[in-house]
């Protein structure tokens, strides 16, 4: 079952680091204000920039797009109701994805002390793992069948007995 759309990207967190420090907006231009609040709660900011910086990259290569004709807020990373991380798409990423029928992303990430990696899946409605048709077993029918007709005929001779008065 091949799937529609994958994309991995890494980034050197001490890169990251350097470039908060250098330019105090582009935490604003990046990332989203969830984001924003989620990374400054953490106690290495920078670790977790670099993530969602390459999960962002990661799920546009998913779409076969990158960066090209996006906005970096056209991606934004959530997490779901178990915390797992998901990206969130509007504006230009979520009109691709809609053109090429993607109906979910999955997205992974992780880290070292280096380096943070995320990686992307995008899943059209064709590639979802659906149950296997299962054929009718005619042994089983037919049972069935006479279990149906068994149960039919008992009824009808209990209602036929004579009652004794």
């Amino acid at each position: 079952m091949p799937v529609t759309g994958l994309g991995v990207d890494i980034v050197e967190i001490e890169r990251m680091r350097r470039a908060l420090e250098r330019r105090p907006r582009l935490r604003e231009r990046v990332f989203s204000e969830a984001e924003r609040a989620y990374c400054e709660a953490r106690k290495k900011p920078e670790i977790h920039y670099a993530m969602r910086f390459a999960a962002k990259e990661a799920v546009l290569k998913a779409l076969g797009t990158g960066f090209t004709g996006m906005r970096f807020t056209d991606v934004e990373v959530v997490r779901d109701e178990r915390g797992r991380p998901r990206p969130h798409l509007t504006g230009r990423a979520a009109e691709v994805a809609a053109e090429r029928g993607i109906v979910e992303m999955h997205l992974s990430l992780s880290f070292t002390h280096s380096t943070a990696v995320a990686s992307a899946v995008a899943i059209t409605e064709e590639c979802r793992p659906h149950a296997p048709e299962v054929a009718p077993d005619p042994r089983a029918e037919l049972a069935a069948s006479f279990k149906e007709a068994r149960a039919l005929l008992d009824e009808v001779e209990v209602g036929d007995t004579p009652q004794e008065t």
